[in-house]
């Protein structure tokens, strides 16, 4: 409810006033001697310089509303400001020589006060105050009067004084017996009593009997309050307590303190003085800022006193919103030059502003969701990371006022309003009404599963049912959020609308406001550490209590400009409102250091949060995950069209926020949750029109660290993106647009491991993040993941067979990216097996007509474990199971272009994962990829496994050049040569760069996935015979496209390829099944006793068929060439898995062997010294 002036003219206040019996007047003689005593001088004007301009007319003014201070000729005061001494030790002798002194606070605040008016009007005269009482008063109004008319009788004997023509301020200093009157509104109206009238009696004599007053009308409850807690002693006359019900929140205090200053000024404003020309009475309020107790009572700070009351006198009523400081003294305010009078109701056009709530138009801040695809999951999911908004049950909230959703709605004008909680149309969690009508993050939820709980409705504090889950309280910081966790918790397991371990739920936390606009109280306290390790410790609960929870933690919002709607005095805000909720926002100067500081502590509560979440806390369990939502981060005031602050997204105290801008927040919220993580928006632009987003049709999950697509898209500039006129019959005549299916086979590449892994998180290595995979991953899009789907789904909209998020081969999100983590060639077939069993069973795929790409990459594993079983290992195993599972794709799948990639040699990790020791988990080299990480540079073993690696790797270009998949017009295997060759990076310190690699050093992280995306697409295009066989990591690669004289993918067909004449399927390696290797325990005497390790050198003499001429084909028809590293007697080259020959058997009993020849040159054939055409003579 508003503030009625008929209340206020009723009586508005309970003011019970000062004092009672008869009492005199006492001024100070200029000494300040009074009855023979010392008064102390007082000398804080030496410290208080006035700055102010002296100069004022020489003719006094006429009009109180003129009023200058230089007119001014006398200050006085009744009322009392003393602090009397425990009764029980009232010396009764001292009572009586006391009793007829001056009030000392009092005489002190007006000497100071006299001593500002002197620097404009030196003729100023010794002020007058009441005497001192030495025992408490009966609460009776009674003695103001009297001590108002002791005034008006001294005033009129005062020699020093013109009665008739001099200016006199009177200060009249009141409190409140009771304080009732800061109790919510309710109560403060049934206070209202005749002690109103009773000073309206006394305003009315002196009226009468004082010719040209300036009257202050000074209420010193709260001095008397907080003097007499801390003391134990009473400022006359302290205010009774009062046992107030409802809400007494500093919010609820702070409102109370303005509606009772709204009050004052609404009563005197249309009273009968303020249409006077020659008396006025002003109200002056002295409200505390909302901080820390008092180490010294202003009473015992006569300067502070006298120096507010002076700079109240300074302000216009209505912007008297500054309140006394307990921590730092302003100084002293000037009249301006277009104001240079002492403000009155009158000169201050003083609007009425707030006194009745205006009628609130019927605004509908609601929308419409108008999305393709509001289906839950098919089932329901086990991974928050695959969590869309139909899987969503529950929601709830917890943080401060602008959860709990105070002032939300408030009719424009109804400050007193801005106490009730709406928390049914709090953004975050509000289900008032639906969505046409409401925007809430509940509301638009309940579009897809009109089944939510949790939601709050309608309005009430954080205990009614109303509030359900909401249990955000008004006023609270970050150290406030544990409890609330915990009662939030506690909620959910025992509410039997929830089934806490299977229901899915949303959890958003904001919180912080409240801790920056209290920051410069206690600065240790407000610390970014303290604010994030309170957060911490509420999400830790969350955390180890709640599963399948999605939990939003909305970082704090850019606070400070809040500073342009306080400072807007065209904007009609109740500013002692804002100034006391937000001091430490709002009361420092634009360029002071302490408003550096509160942008600094803005920023670090925000980095702090953030990095938080980034270091894995809370991402440890598959179905739970905590989510930064930065929409607040950056926040521009919104604006009217006249450029002005547009208080219309504010509750009527210019503070909470409005039903609109709740409803924008909403929006926002939703929009950052649907939005990667690494590419949120950070500013959410309030002016704009609202617009609720809808789920990626492809990607329809909530956003999370693990599920999110970094900024790696690529531009595809072909313009011609159609199928065949006709589906085609042939592979060699397959365009981009014909494929319906994509499937991948292989290892850890392929299967994602650590492709999202944040630098440093080792253990998030084994996470599978599939949907990022070069060949098979389909999260996002083009535009900001660049992998083969994603290139091929700007060809065919329809594609299908891609994974998306994280998880393992059997997951459905994986869908036909069937590789394995640690797979080897070995189980390579069974991945076939069941890749074509999945394509036959999915009713999305036509097995027989669909045209389906397959991604096959393998052998990594192989060569990190051969030196444990070398035959198991060997070239021609690999090339077996290779065969196999090839055979089988050949054998039973339709309509299918398998590309075959090599895959990274064991030299470029050797070089990434050995030359930053500082970077890698060199400790673990043996876990994962001991033959390959561990062996010594330059050792018999590295020059074995780079054999090994070439004889792979000759396997499979022989298995693809035999022609073996080539039997069939609906089917081709193409070897994609693009891995054969990797350049890394070089960084200026020399090192490698790592920033391509996941934390392990060994897999490739997106960045690298990216690069094989574009290489793998380009080679797809290339003709066989010059497809790029070299990766460079740092290389712009652009995206090719089929052009209208080469519009298909290219085979062996297509590219007028002609495999070799004899095409060399067979594999001239041997297999080593030998179990005894070793040598004699001694060097043997007699060549009987010879066994193979103990040979060290080999030899050959003989003619061209030692030397090896011819061993390989030549198209040249230049002679011969001699392969001595091929000879059967003497040739090295290689090993035994890739050729057979002499030295190569005995490499394998003794791999320092000496003597055998390699290559074709003279200076490398070692101990062969046959000769072409040699005879025997």
């Amino acid at each position: 409810m508003g503030l009625r002036p008929g209340v206020f003219l009723s009586g508005l206040l309970l003011l019970l006033l000062l004092g009672q019996g008869t009492t005199q007047i006492y001024s100070s003689p200029e000494e300040n001697t009074l009855e023979g005593q010392q008064w102390p001088k007082l000398q804080t004007l030496k410290n208080l310089p006035i700055l102010c301009t002296p100069g004022g007319s020489s003719a006094s003014s006429k009009s109180v509303h003129s009023l200058r201070p230089s007119d001014i000729k006398l200050v006085a005061a009744i009322g009392h400001l003393e602090t009397l001494p425990d009764s029980g030790m009232v010396d009764l002798e001292i009572h009586e020589r006391t009793e007829e002194r001056p009030d000392k606070t009092c005489m002190q605040v007006m000497t100071v006060l006299a001593d500002i008016f002197r620097h404009f009007n030196p003729s100023v005269v010794t002020p007058v105050c009441p005497p001192r009482k030495s025992v408490v008063p009966n609460n009776d109004a009674e003695d103001l009067w009297t001590q108002a008319k002791e005034l008006v009788r001294r005033l009129k004997e005062n020699p020093q004084l013109d009665f008739q023509h001099d200016w006199k301020l009177i200060n009249v200093f009141f409190s409140n017996t009771s304080q009732c009157y800061l109790c919510p509104f309710a109560q403060q109206e049934r206070q209202l009593t005749s002690g109103m009238d009773k000073l309206a009696g006394m305003l009315d004599y002196l009226h009468q009997e004082v010719p040209k007053a300036f009257v202050n009308l000074v209420d010193v409850s709260e001095i008397a309050a907080t003097s007499r807690g801390l003391q134990g002693t009473h400022l006359r006359p302290g205010p009774e307590p009062c046992n107030c019900s409802g809400d007494t929140s500093k919010l609820a205090k702070v409102i109370m303190q303005w509606s009772y200053q709204e009050a004052w000024e609404s009563l005197l404003a249309s009273s009968r003085f303020s249409g006077q020309e020659s008396f006025a009475v002003v109200f002056q309020p002295f409200f505390y800022e909302m901080s820390p107790p008092l180490e010294r009572p202003l009473h015992q700070d006569p300067t502070t006193l006298a120096l507010n009351l002076w700079n109240s006198m300074m302000e216009p009523v209505g912007q008297k919103d500054e309140p006394l400081s307990t921590t730092e003294r302003k100084p002293v305010k000037c009249p301006s030059q277009e104001s240079p009078y002492l403000f009155t109701y009158k000169n201050s056009n003083h609007p009425n502003r707030f006194r009745k709530p205006q009628e609130k138009l019927e605004v509908r801040e609601g929308t419409e969701i108008i999305c393709p695809d509001k289906d839950p999951s098919n089932t329901v999911p086990t991974s928050v990371h695959r969590l869309k908004a139909a899987d969503i049950k529950v929601i709830g909230a917890i943080g401060d006022s602008l959860t709990a959703g105070n002032g939300a709605g408030s009719k424009p004008g109804d400050i007193i309003d801005v106490i009730t909680q709406y928390r049914g149309l709090s953004w975050s969690v509000g289900g008032d009404q639906n969505i046409s009508t409401v925007t809430t993050l509940a509301n638009i939820l309940r579009e897809f599963n009109p089944a939510l709980q949790g939601f709050s409705i309608g309005t009430g504090k954080e205990n009614t049912p109303g509030a359900f889950l909401n249990q955000a309280v008004a006023g609270a910081k970050a150290e406030g959020l544990p409890a609330q966790a915990r009662k939030l918790v506690d909620l959910m397991k025992n509410d039997s609308r929830i089934n806490f371990q299977e229901d899915w739920k949303i959890i958003t936390l904001f919180i912080g406001g409240n801790d920056l606009c209290d920051f410069c109280n206690n600065p240790v306290h407000s610390s970014p550490q303290n604010f994030t390790n309170n957060i911490m410790k509420a999400l830790d609960i969350f955390h180890a209590e709640v599963p399948r929870a999605f939990v939003n933690l909305v970082k704090v919002l850019e606070i400070v400009n809040l500073r342009e709607l306080y400072k807007e005095r065209t904007i009609s805000c109740p500013r002692l409102i804002l100034r006391a909720m937000c001091p430490c926002v709002l009361k420092f100067d634009d360029n002071s250091t302490e408003l550096a500081s509160l942008i600094d502590l803005n920023k670090k509560y925000q980095e702090g949060t953030q990095q938080l979440i980034d270091t894995g806390r809370y991402d440890t369990r598959e179905d739970f995950t905590v989510v930064v939502q930065p929409f607040l981060e950056k926040v521009d005031m919104p604006k009217t069209l006249d450029g002005l602050p547009d208080s219309s997204f504010f509750a009527p105290d210019c503070f909470h926020f409005s039903s609109k801008a709740h409803a924008h927040a909403a929006s926002a919220l939703w929009k950052n949750m649907l939005e990667p993580v690494g590419q949120k928006t950070t500013q959410h632009n309030f002016e704009n029109k609202m617009d609720i987003v809808c789920p990626n049709q492809v990607w329809p999950f909530l956003g999370t660290s693990k599920n999110s697509m970094q900024a790696h898209g690529t531009r595809l500039p072909c313009r011609d993106r159609t199928p065949s006129a006709s589906p085609p019959t042939s592979v060699h005549a397959l365009r981009p647009a014909d494929i319906q299916v994509v499937a991948a086979l292989g290892d850890s590449l392929t299967a994602g491991n650590g492709i999202g892994s944040k630098p440093g998180d080792l253990l998030d290595v084994t996470t599978q993040y599939r949907g990022l995979s070069y060949s098979s991953g389909g999260d996002g899009s083009l535009k900001n993941v660049t992998t083969l789907p994603n290139i091929l789904r700007e060809f065919n909209g329809n594609l299908t067979g891609y994974a998306v998020g994280t998880g393992d081969a059997n997951d459905t999100n994986a869908f036909l990216n069937q590789a394995v983590p640690g797979a080897k060639t070995k189980q390579l077939a069974n991945q076939a097996q069941t890749l074509v069993q999945k394509m036959k069973d999915d009713h999305r795929i036509n097995f027989h007509e669909d045209w389906k790409v397959i991604t096959v990459l393998i052998g990594a594993r192989d060569l990190c474990d051969h030196c444990t079983d070398s035959n198991l290992h060997s070239a021609a195993n690999f090339l077996d199971h290779l065969r196999n599972a090839l055979d089988i794709l050949h054998r039973e799948v339709p309509r299918a272009l398998v590309n075959l990639v090599d895959f990274m040699k064991p030299s470029v990790i050797r070089q990434v994962f050995l030359g930053n020791p500082d970077k890698c988990p060199m400790q673990q080299a043996s876990i994962l990829c001991n033959c390959v990480l561990t062996l010594r540079e330059n050792s018999p073993e590295l020059a074995r496994l780079e054999a090994l690696t070439q004889a792979y790797q000759s396997s499979m270009h022989q298995l693809v050049n035999s022609g073996r998949y080539d039997t069939r017009e609906d089917f081709s295997v193409v070897l994609q040569p693009f891995f054969q060759n990797v350049r890394l990076p070089i960084l200026q310190n020399g090192h490698l760069d790592t920033s391509f690699f996941a934390p392990d050093c060994i897999h490739p992280n997106q960045k690298f996935h990216s690069q094989l995306s574009r290489a793998l697409w380009v080679n797809m295009l290339e003709p066989l015979g010059r497809k790029t066989d070299t990766l460079d990591l740092t290389e712009d690669i652009p995206l090719a496209c089929p052009t209208q004289d080469e519009p298909f993918l290219r085979t062996f067909q297509n590219s007028n390829y002609t495999y070799p004449t004899t095409p060399a399927i067979e594999n001239w390696g041997s297999d080593f099944l030998c179990t005894e290797w070793g040598s004699s325990s001694r060097v043997p005497t007699s060549v009987h006793e010879l066994r193979p390790a103990d040979i060290k050198v080999v030899a050959a003499l003989g003619d061209s068929l030692t030397t090896a001429m011819g061993a390989r084909p030549s198209n040249s028809s230049n002679p011969l060439t001699s392969w001595r590293g091929l000879s059967w007697s003497i040739g090295g080259d290689g090993a035994l898995e890739t050729h057979t020959t002499l030295p190569n058997i005995l490499k394998k009993f003794n791999p320092s062997i000496f003597g055998f020849s390699t290559s074709t040159h003279e200076e490398t054939a070692g101990l062969n010294v046959a000769a072409e055409g040699a005879r025997a003579r």
